[in-house]
This record gives structure tokens, sequence and C-alpha cells, in this order.
């Protein structure tokens, strides 16, 4: 028997906006101010899709070096200042929005301001408001799926009914885990340099599309046993 899909979850950076260059090359700056030189390819590998609190934890592990208040606070201020500058939604990411008839939410690894923020300069934060979930309501972040549960939770919906948007290795990890959909998204300007659709193919998402305003029909063609 086919089931109706009861919500899809949009992840926020690289799927709803085009951030993620924005993030990577802020995160490389202010790492090598503190003493460390990651290439972009690595820092694509280690860093997307992650929490701050995952990163600072990587960059100890792998490089010994301490990601201080000041340098998240640095971070923090350079991002929000490149996002108010540069930061453009998704191509047709609105449209798609509009055509949805399902129930939808954004769960992110990102703060719940620098969330809206996005949403905010791109013009879609008055589609997806109030329904804003991030990293920072539970106890781990990406790869580990408490996030997707907890929006699931929140919306009242059974995690096997709900469809997530990702489009990083730690967001398809953590939907696989939540035992949830997953459609990869691989139509952002990261998708290059990240490497995104030879990560795709070792990690089976339910299917990749690289076209936003596919997606109501990509959903529509969806059925969940």
């Amino acid at each position: 028997m086919k089931r109706e899909t009861e919500l899809v979850i949009f992840d926020c950076d690289g799927v709803l906006v085009d951030s993620e260059p924005i993030s990577i090359a802020v995160l490389r700056d202010v790492i090598a101010s503190a003493g460390c030189d990651i290439d972009e390819a690595t820092a694509y590998r280690l860093f997307l899709g992650r929490s701050m609190t995952t990163i600072g934890e990587t960059l100890v592990l792998r490089y010994g070096l301490r990601f201080t208040e000041e340098h998240l606070e640095e971070t923090r201020r350079l991002m929000s200042a490149r996002f108010r500058a540069e930061l453009k939604a998704i191509h047709g990411i609105r449209e798609t929005l509009l055509a949805l008839p399902h129930r939808r939410c954004v769960a992110s690894s990102s703060r719940p301001e620098r969330i809206r923020l996005s949403l905010e300069v791109a013009g879609i934060l008055d589609l997806l408001e109030p329904a804003i979930y991030s990293a920072t309501m539970v106890k781990r972040g990406k790869p580990a799926p408490d996030l997707f549960l907890h929006a699931a939770s929140q919306m009242a919906a059974d995690p096997a009914a709900c469809i997530v948007i990702e489009d990083s290795p730690a967001g398809i990890e953590a939907a696989k885990a939540a035992g949830m959909r997953v459609f990869a998204f691989a139509g952002g300007s990261h998708a290059g340099p990240g490497r995104l659709r030879e990560a795709f193919e070792t990690l089976g998402p339910d299917l990749v599309f690289d076209d936003m305003r596919s997606l109501p029909a990509l959903l529509a063609e969806a059925s969940l046993p």
C-alpha cells in the first residue's frame, strides 16, 4: 500500500540558499588566522553540513586547533556580513515552495538566527516560518539523526512518512539514520568544488536531482511503503 508523504524537511544551506561557498571561504579564512591552513576540497569534505560544535571538535581532533569563542564570534560576524551582501536563494526555490502541497519545515545545522537571516535575505522566510529547527535544539548534530527526528516530532509526523531534501553527506546519513527517505540536491554552486555527486554515489540517497523546480513533480511521484 502506498503512503502519502506527511512532511518534507528541507536543509537550509545549499538547499534553500546558495550559501556554502561563502561559509567555506569564511571558515577557511578564520581557521587560517588561527594558524591552520586547510584547502578548499578538505574543508568541504570535513565541514559541509555540520554544526560549528562538530567543526570545532574536528579541528581539535585532526589538527590540534582549539576554535575559541572569539573565533566563533568572528566567523558568525563575517558570515552575517557576507550573507547580507552576497547571499542568493537557490534558483527556483520560491516558486517550488509555493507549488508544494505538502507540509514542510527547515532542519539545519546552523543556529536559529543564522537560518532566519539566510531565509530573510533570500526572500523565502515567509514561506517557512515558524517551522524552523536548528542543531542547537538537540544533543547531537548531523550525521546523527537527532535533528530530523526532533523536527518530525515537533511537526507531529511519522519519520517513515518524511522526505528530507539534503545536499551534504552528513545530512544524508542523518536522514537515513532517522528512517526517512532522502532526496540529494546537487544544484548549488558548491556541487562541483564539494564533489557532491561522487559523495552521493557512495551514500545511496533515494534520488539525486539538480533543478529545484523539478521537486514538486518528484515528490508527487514518490511513494512510501
